[in-house]
């Protein structure tokens, strides 16, 4: 039974950071990524990290901010967020995908999904 489980969401301020963890069991996948969704808004993508190649993607509005990460020991990926704005709000999904290429930024493409966790970020 594959699972992602997610932990470290929260209310913080504007300007403060949190880390999001997604730990992964029941197969192997070709890679993995974080979603959002805002109220009223369609999911979009956040970042994403392929397992096998050395890139990683991230959307226009967090790089610079925001660093996905894997442990592979532990099966688990990780979302630094630093200098968090009020427009961060959302619940944040980690998802998992089986097959390689066609891209990583389409939730569509994506065959597994967390359970979501809420970041609140205070102006």
């Amino acid at each position: 039974q594959v699972q992602l489980v997610e932990s470290g969401g929260g209310l913080v301020q504007a300007g403060d950071s949190l880390r999001l963890s997604c730990a992964a069991s029941g197969r192997t996948f070709s890679g993995m990524g974080w979603f959002r969704q805002a109220p009223g808004k369609e999911r979009e993508f956040v970042a994403a990290i392929p397992w096998n190649t050395q890139y990683i993607y991230y959307a226009e509005s967090v790089k610079g901010r925001f660093t996905i990460s894997r442990d592979n020991a532990k099966n688990t990926v990780y979302l630094q967020m630093n200098s968090l704005k009020p427009e961060d709000t959302a619940v944040y999904y980690c998802a998992a995908k089986t097959s390689y290429g066609g891209g990583v930024s389409s939730p569509v493409l994506y065959d597994y999904w967390g359970q979501g966790t809420q970041v609140t970020v205070s102006s």
